[in-house]
C-alpha cells in the first residue's frame, strides 16, 4: 500500500493520461464543422499529396495543355506552377461541408494556411481588387457577390450560398455571410463535430477521404420533401431521426477501397439487429448457367422484418389493403419468401441493329409454395400485356419447390431451376459470408459492347481509355458492429501496380483532352454551318 503513495505525481500523471486516452471521443478535424452539417468531406492532404505529388500532376497532357493556354491569366499560371503562391497549406487537411442557417444554406470550404500575407494578396489578385475587405475581431474578410472568404494567420473559411428555401424568389442571401463566417470561426466545440463520437470514430479510420452524411438534417428541410406527394404520409422521422452515414475512401495500388457505416436511432437499430439477414445463398449463385456474368446482386433478408418496418412507418394497413387487390396480404408475402434474392445480368452482346442485348433474370427462394404461387399470380395480373415481346421485352418464368426464376431467356431460367450448373466465381469468396453482395464486371461489359461504344475516333479513344482503366467492382456488407451496419466496396483497376489516385489523374486527363477536342469540333461545325447559311442568304438577296 505504501507504493501507491510513494510517487503521487507520477500516479496522477499516469491516471490523467489513461483517463484521457480511454475517454478520448473528440477530434480536431471536425472542430469547426457545425454538428448539424448536412454533409461533410474531409480530404487528407498529406496522404493524397504523397500518393499524387503536384509535380506528377504537372506532367499530364491536360495540365500541359491548360498551362500553355494563352488565355490563362498570369495568376492562374503561377498557381498551376506552384500552388504555394496562394498561401494555402496544400499538404494540410481540407474539409468542405453544407450547413443550413435558418432558410439560408452554405457550402463551406475550410483549410490551413502557410502564409496569411500570401493568401491575402492572392485574394486581391483573384478578385481583381473588386472584393470588399474588412477586419473584425482579428479575422480578415473578403466579400464578393457570391463568395465570402475569411482568414486568420492559421486557417481560412470560404462560403458560398445555397438556395435552401422552397419559396419563389428565394435564394438571395438575406443574412451576411460574414456574420456566419464569424460564427464558424468562434464555433463552440460542444456544437461542432469535434465532439461527435461517430465523427471521431470516422476520423480514427485511416483513409485519404472521409465522408459524413447527416440524413436527419437533410430530411428536416421541407424543400427536399416538396413534391413527394403520397410519400409525405409516411412517418419518415422514424427512419431518419439519428440517421448518419460515414465513409472512408483509400487509394491503393490497383484498387480503390471504400468502407461505409450506417447509424440509426434506437427503434431502427433494434429492427435492423433483429431482422438482419444471414449469409447469402451461395448455391443460387453457383447455379447460374453461364460464366459470362456482367453483374450480380444477391441478398438474404428476414421477410417478417418487412412487416415490422411498415408498422414503424405506420403504413402496414395501407400495404395490406393494396396487396389484397391482387389476392394476397403481408402474411402471404412473409410465408412465401424464404429470404434469398438474386438478380443477374449475363451474356451481353450487340444485336443486328447495333443495340445491346442482355440476358437478365431474377430469382427468389421459396418458403411456402402455395403462398408464393399467390405472389406469382398477382405479378402476372399486374404485368398482363406488358412483357409479351410486343409491348415490352419477352419475359419467362418457372419455379420448383425451392426457387422461382423470371428472366428474358427461357433456356437460362430452365437450366437455372434444374440446378445442373455448378459454376465457381472469383468474387464469391468475398461476398459469401455477407447478407448482401454485388459484383460488376466492367471489363466484360465494356468488351461486349465495344462495337457500339466505338462509333467514331473520339468515342473509341474514350472507350480505349476506360477499358485500360476499369476491371471490376465487388461490394458486400460486413455486419453490424460498434453501433452501426458496415459495408465495403472494392473497385479493382486493370493496372495492379500503380496507385489508383495516379491512375485516376491520368484517366481524367485523357477524358478531359478528348472532351476538349469534341468541343472544338462542335464549335467548328457550328461556325461552318453559320458561314454556309450566311453565304446562301447573300446569294438569295442578290437574286431577289
Amino acid at each position: 500500500m505504501q507504493i501507491r503513495f510513494k510517487y503521487p505525481l507520477l500516479f496522477s500523471i499516469l491516471a490523467v493520461f489513461m483517463f484521457t486516452s480511454c475517454s478520448k471521443k473528440t477530434n480536431k478535424e471536425g472542430r469547426y464543422i457545425p454538428s448539424d452539417a448536412s454533409f461533410a468531406v474531409h480530404m487528407n492532404g498529406q496522404s493524397m499529396s504523397a500518393k499524387l505529388p503536384w509535380e506528377e500532376i504537372k506532367q499530364s497532357e491536360l495540365f500541359k495543355d491548360a498551362y500553355s493556354d494563352t488565355t490563362a491569366s498570369p495568376l492562374v499560371r503561377s498557381v498551376m506552377e506552384n500552388p504555394d503562391v496562394t498561401g494555402v497549406d496544400v499538404k494540410n487537411d481540407i474539409v468542405f461541408f453544407m450547413v443550413k442557417d435558418g432558410e439560408q444554406g452554405y457550402i463551406v470550404v475550410e483549410g490551413g494556411l502557410k502564409d496569411a500575407a500570401k493568401f491575402k494578396q492572392f485574394n486581391k489578385e483573384a478578385n481583381k481588387n473588386l472584393a470588399v475587405e474588412t477586419e473584425k475581431g482579428g479575422i480578415s474578410y473578403s466579400e464578393m457577390p457570391e463568395v465570402t472568404t475569411g482568414w486568420t494567420k492559421e486557417k481560412f473559411i470560404l462560403l458560398m450560398d445555397v438556395n435552401m428555401s422552397r419559396r419563389d424568389g428565394a435564394g438571395k442571401n438575406t443574412k451576411s455571410r460574414i456574420g456566419f463566417a464569424e460564427k464558424l470561426f468562434n464555433l463552440d466545440e460542444d456544437k461542432s463535430l469535434g465532439k461527435d463520437e461517430k465523427f471521431s470514430s470516422l476520423m480514427k479510420t485511416p483513409g485519404d477521404i472521409h465522408f459524413w452524411l447527416n440524413l436527419e438534417s437533410l430530411t428536416s428541410d421541407d424543400a427536399l420533401t416538396k413534391g413527394m406527394g403520397g410519400m409525405n404520409m409516411l412517418n419518415l422521422k422514424k427512419i431518419y431521426e439519428g440517421s448518419r452515414v460515414t465513409g472512408t475512401m483509400t487509394f491503393e495500388n490497383g484498387k480503390i477501397n471504400a468502407d461505409f457505416k450506417s447509424y440509426s436511432n434506437k427503434e431502427m437499430t433494434d429492427l435492423i439487429k433483429k431482422y438482419s439477414g444471414d449469409k447469402i445463398n451461395a448455391d443460387m449463385i453457383k447455379q447460374i448457367p453461364t460464366k459470362n456474368l456482367g453483374a450480380l446482386f444477391a441478398f438474404n433478408f428476414k421477410p417478417e422484418g418487412l412487416k415490422e418496418y411498415l408498422k414503424l412507418l405506420g403504413v402496414d394497413g395501407f400495404a395490406n389493403m393494396g396487396a389484397s387487390r391482387f389476392g394476397f396480404n403481408l402474411d402471404d408475402f412473409i410465408k412465401a419468401n424464404k429470404g434469398d434474392i438474386l438478380l443477374a445480368v449475363s451474356d451481353v452482346k450487340i444485336d443486328s441493329s447495333g443495340k445491346p442485348e442482355v440476358n437478365a433474370f431474377f430469382s427468389a427462394s421459396i418458403g411456402d409454395k402455395p403462398s408464393f404461387t399467390k405472389l406469382v399470380e398477382a405479378g402476372k395480373n399486374l404485368s398482363r400485356g406488358k412483357f409479351d415481346g410486343v409491348n415490352g421485352p419477352s419475359m419467362f418464368s418457372t419455379m420448383n419447390d425451392k426457387y422461382f426464376a423470371i428472366g428474358t431467356n427461357q433456356q437460362t431460367i430452365d437450366t437455372y431451376i434444374a440446378g445442373t450448373a455448378n459454376n465457381s466465381f472469383d468474387f464469391l469468396s468475398k461476398i459469401s459470408g455477407s447478407s448482401g453482395g454485388a459484383y460488376i464486371n466492367f471489363q466484360y461489359l465494356m468488351t461486349s459492347m465495344g462495337a457500339a461504344a466505338s462509333k467514331d475516333s473520339l468515342s473509341k479513344a474514350s472507350f480505349d481509355a476506360s477499358i485500360k482503366m476499369w476491371d471490376n467492382m465487388v461490394a458486400y456488407g460486413e455486419g453490424f458492429n460498434d453501433g452501426g451496419s458496415t459495408q465495403h466496396i472494392e473497385i479493382n483497376l486493370v493496372d495492379k501496380s500503380t496507385n489508383s489516385l495516379k491512375q485516376l489523374n491520368n484517366y481524367m486527363a485523357t477524358l478531359g483532352k478528348i472532351q476538349k477536342i469534341q468541343k472544338e469540333r462542335f464549335s467548328d461545325f457550328n461556325m461552318n454551318r453559320d458561314q454556309m447559311r450566311d453565304s446562301i442568304m447573300r446569294e438569295f438577296q442578290k437574286k431577289h
